[in-house]
């Protein structure tokens, strides 16, 4: 009886315990003269190499949002690095502070480029990562670096972007493009208006480009974030359906271009 209970205790446990081992730890890096502060997370014990994924957050800057989706990508069997775009000690209070800071990297696109790659080098460094099997995700303002990432040719298997700004300055860049694409966007987004939508697909195509876009009805601009509250109308709102499809729209993408690891 014992030992039945015992097993029933573990079977119960178990799950949790899986879920637990991580290893998480707050990295500081540079970008030239920049110190920068990310986050990594993996499962402990990993044999051999699994894909990397660079994550990389909104306009508010690496929180704990950003570690917690960092800390999932982990428990699906991938080593995940949450870059730092901004610099250390560099997060945003509220809206009012964050728009004029990602202002900065929006209006100097060789400048994201270089903080994003300064991301995916430090991602790189670590032993259990195939070279070969990397992605990156970002969202709303950190869609827009993920693509710039894409745009500058580095040399990564594939880009997702949720709810993501999809201009850019140099839509010829797209000719560089190395990655498959997966966009995640809301239909009644009015962050990204259709004919940014429209210039971001004709871009593409001319680019050459493995592209997917996925609409999500009645969505609007950040609805994977759970901190935009339910109001729609403010153009900004978590939407919990979205958020759920959309994720599991990343998890079949990464298994077309990474095969295992994953799970359901």
């Amino acid at each position: 009886m014992k030992t039945m209970a015992f097993a029933l205790i573990m079977a119960v446990l178990a799950p949790a315990m899986a879920s637990a081992a991580l290893h998480t730890a707050v990295v500081d890096y540079k970008q030239g003269d920049t110190a920068l502060e990310g986050y990594i997370a993996y499962k402990e014990g990993i044999a051999g190499k699994v894909p990397g994924v660079l994550v990389v957050p909104d306009w508010m800057g690496l929180g704990q949002h950003y570690k917690d989706i960092t800390n999932k990508l982990a428990d699906l069997g991938y080593v995940a690095f949450a870059a730092d775009i901004y610099g250390k000690g560099v997060r945003p209070a509220d809206s009012k502070q964050a728009a004029p800071e990602a202002g900065k990297y929006r209006n100097d696109r060789g400048l994201m480029r270089q903080r994003i790659l300064a991301g995916l080098e430090e991602l790189k460094k670590n032993k259990n990562v195939d070279q070969n099997r990397i992605a990156a995700i970002g969202y709303c303002f950190g869609g827009t670096v993920v693509l710039e990432l894409a745009r500058s040719g580095a040399p990564i298997a594939g880009v997702v972007t949720f709810h993501g700004g999809l201009d850019t300055p140099t839509p010829a860049d797209a000719k560089n493009i190395k990655a498959k694409v997966l966009v995640l966007h809301g239909a009644d987004d009015p962050l990204v208006p259709p004919d940014q939508v429209a210039a971001f697909q004709e871009e593409m195509r001319k680019g050459g480009v493995d592209w997917q876009m996925i609409f999500y009805g009645n969505a609007v601009h950040s609805f994977t974030t759970p901190a935009a509250g339910n109001d729609k109308s403010k153009g900004v709102a978590y939407d919990e359906k979205a958020d759920k499809r959309s994720w599991e729209a990343m998890k079949s993408f990464f298994k077309e271009i990474f095969g295992a690891p994953g799970k359901e």
